[in-house]
């Protein structure tokens, strides 16, 4: 009933403008500035002389004979020195000489500073020369790089202070709870859920008319709480959705929250659960204050069974991470300050091993069981899968719902896709019948393995099959007989394969053995034709055993037992309950249990011998011939060997019985 491929647009709600959000510094980002401004720092102290010209030591010469240098400052081969007036460039003096230069570009000169790199041939020459042109040499003054080095010490030092309040404040909110690096661990990882996204409504869960009828309510009572409230109803505040797996209790949730229009969080049971005590309650209190704080909403607590099993196991006392996280989900929904405006709606598939104080009324008033869907819901369900398929005119939905009585909603989405991928393998542009039915082989049968039987084996593995077909096709009360083959599939060497075509919701007694003969009738098929038994029984042995038990301490189907129950308690102390098992029945009893048990099964294999014994030539016929084609339809069956006795039922329940299998019925009694 699971359709995760939604219409993109279902008509939901814009998305909310989001306010302009203001960059946050990190610390990264603090240390990268930092460095840069201690390296602009540097770069400005480094760069306090005056800008200076480089020139030739010839045109240096050249002005000193001129009388044009006032000072110069002599460091190794380097000097630095000053101009009277800055001449101009030697280019721009030839250029203002000749004829050809412009009158309105004005000549460039070199600045007032100069430097230049003395010749080494240089001597006492230029001393001399330089004394008599009244230059004033100064001498060569070191470096003052103390302003640097205390910009630098500042610097490091307000930058360590600065790391060191930081730390502070990371630790401190660390253990108060707060933004610090281990601080997600106590905050709830629920996901809210977004109206801009693309919306799951009830349009998209197909069947389950009744579940969605009740989580109806919900919703109406979320949008106009004022319509229940007029004659004092209030809404469950807690809704339990149990049933077995895949029959579309999440896509349920989804379409509450699509059709709701109020915030919706989602959380996982299991991620409450961490390595650290004391989280998983921190976890709960952080998300019911969220939900709190946008109240009304939704909670979607999916696998409650994770943290909500029973309490007291034996195994773990009140220390126990997961029970002191259950017990704060206890009082958040109805402790001592009860919460009326956050409804909680749970999903699991074991109701059984919940705490009895999560069922109570008060916490989840409402227990919504979602089923196996009907033929009406497996119909509805084939037409959302199939919305996106494109179908041959030769498929028929309503035969394929017939065919898939017991299969759940992600089943059939399941065989839908594995048809379409089937016929894209094949080349094909539409999806056919053809394909359907293989895709229910491998999804109800398994998928086809790489071994091929030959010899012995392939003709004892075909005799074997065809016991039960013909069991299932002459005793009455089994399913419908739908298709046989030899050809390995699964975990199976062969499969016989039955196909109700009506939604049983309970069986009689006679159905129950008629399903034993058939059980049976692989290994006594085995047992007519070599004299020996087989391995391959193991599994139908298996089945047999734990359907007569059932019979025989469950349901009360033995006379020498009676109408009393004395089946064994199934509980596990890793589900939260007793470590021992207990049994309510004396070792009589127990004798008394395996003796029927075993009167069953020896009753059911003489009767399955019986019945192959008085048609043996139809086992002959069907074990040739699925030796010769390894697979045999119900089509194939009819023609080789007759009508089958197989019962069809009213809609009240009582049989109505095929007109040319009375004669074969007839037969089997006697």
């Amino acid at each position: 009933m699971l359709d995760n491929k939604p219409d993109a647009d279902q008509g939901g709600s814009t998305p909310e403008q989001k306010k302009p959000v203001r960059p946050k510094l990190n610390a990264t980002s603090l240390v990268f500035l930092a460095v840069l401004l201690l390296a602009l720092g540097m770069l400005i102290f480094s760069n306090t002389g005056p800008k200076r010209s480089t020139i030739s030591y010839d045109f240096f010469r050249a002005q000193l004979q001129a009388g044009n240098i006032a000072e110069i400052e002599i460091d190794g081969q380097s000097v630095y020195g000053k101009f009277k007036e800055p001449p101009l460039k030697p280019k721009d003096a030839a250029a203002g000489k000749g004829k050809t230069a412009k009158k309105d570009k004005e000549p460039e000169k070199y600045l007032e500073h100069f430097s230049v790199v003395l010749s080494p041939l240089v001597g006492e020459q230029l001393d001399k020369e330089l004394i008599e042109r009244g230059v004033i040499i100064r001498p060569q003054v070191p470096t003052d790089s103390t302003s640097t080095l205390i910009f630098v010490y500042l610097f490091v030092t307000i930058l360590l202070f600065v790391a060191f309040v930081t730390m502070f404040r990371r630790a401190r909110d660390q253990f108060m709870g707060g933004g610090g690096i281990l601080s997600g661990f106590s905050k709830s990882p629920a996901q809210k859920y977004e109206s801009s996204d693309k919306r799951v409504t009830f349009g998209d869960v197909a069947g389950l008319e009744g579940v969605k009828r009740d989580l109806q309510e919900v919703i109406d009572f979320l949008k106009d709480p004022e319509k229940f409230q007029r004659l004092g109803g209030r809404v469950p505040k807690g809704i339990l959705l149990n049933g077995p797996p895949g029959t579309g209790k999440t896509l349920l949730a989804r379409a509450v929250a699509g059709e709701a229009g109020v915030p919706f969080y989602s959380i996982n049971g299991s991620e409450f659960i961490q390595m650290f005590v004391g989280v998983g309650a921190g976890r709960v209190r952080d998300l019911f204050r969220t939900a709190k704080e946008n109240s009304p909403c939704i909670l979607f607590i999916d696998e409650i069974d994770a943290v909500g099993r029973h309490r007291g196991a034996g195994l773990g006392g009140g220390h126990d991470e997961r029970e002191q996280t259950l017990n704060q989900i206890l009082s958040e929904m109805d402790g001592f300050q009860p919460n009326e405006s956050v409804i909680v709606l749970a999903a699991t598939n074991r109701p059984d091993v919940l705490d009895p104080a999560l069922l109570r009324p008060g916490r989840f008033d409402r227990h919504i069981t979602v089923d196996r869907p009907t033929q009406k819901g497996r119909v509805a369900i084939f037409r959302v899968h199939c919305r996106n398929v494109p179908l041959a005119d030769d498929v028929d939905l309503e035969k394929l719902a017939a065919g898939t009585v017991g299969l759940t909603g992600a089943d059939i989405r399941n065989l839908v896709n594995e048809a379409a991928l089937w016929a894209t393998r094949a080349g094909k542009d539409n999806v056919d019948m053809e394909d359907f039915e293989h895709a229910r082989d491998k999804v109800i049968m398994g998928a086809k393995r790489e071994e091929v039987l030959t010899g012995k084996e392939k003709d004892m593995t075909a005799y074997h099959e065809a016991g039960h077909a013909l069991l299932a096709w002459l005793v009455p009360g089994n399913d419908r007989l739908h298709k046989v083959t030899i050809i390995p599939r699964g975990r199976a060497l062969g499969v016989t394969q039955l196909l109700p075509e009506e939604d049983r919701l309970n069986v009689c007694q006679s159905d129950l053995l008629a399903r034993l003969v058939f059980i049976m009738g692989g290994r006594a098929a085995e047992k007519l034709v070599y004299d020996q038994y087989s391995a391959g029984a193991e599994n139908d042995l298996s089945q047999a055993t734990k359907l007569a038990r059932r019979m025989v301490a469950h349901w009360g189907m033995s006379d020498r037992l009676g109408p009393v129950a004395y089946h064994l308690t199934e509980e596990h102390p890793f589900l939260g309950r007793e470590i021992h098992e207990q049994r309510q029945f004396s070792e009589h009893t127990q004798q008394l249990i395996d003796e029927e048990v075993a009167r069953l099964l020896h009753e059911s294999d003489t009767r399955a011998r019986d019945i192959l014994h008085q048609h043996r030539d139809k086992l002959d016929k069907l074990a040739r011939e699925l030796i010769q084609r390894e697979v045999l339809d119900e089509d194939e069956i009819e023609a080789l060997i007759g009508p089958s006795a197989y019962v069809t039922h009213e809609g009240n329940g009582s049989p109505v019985d095929q007109p040319e299998s009375e004669k074969i019925r007839d037969d089997v009694k006697a």
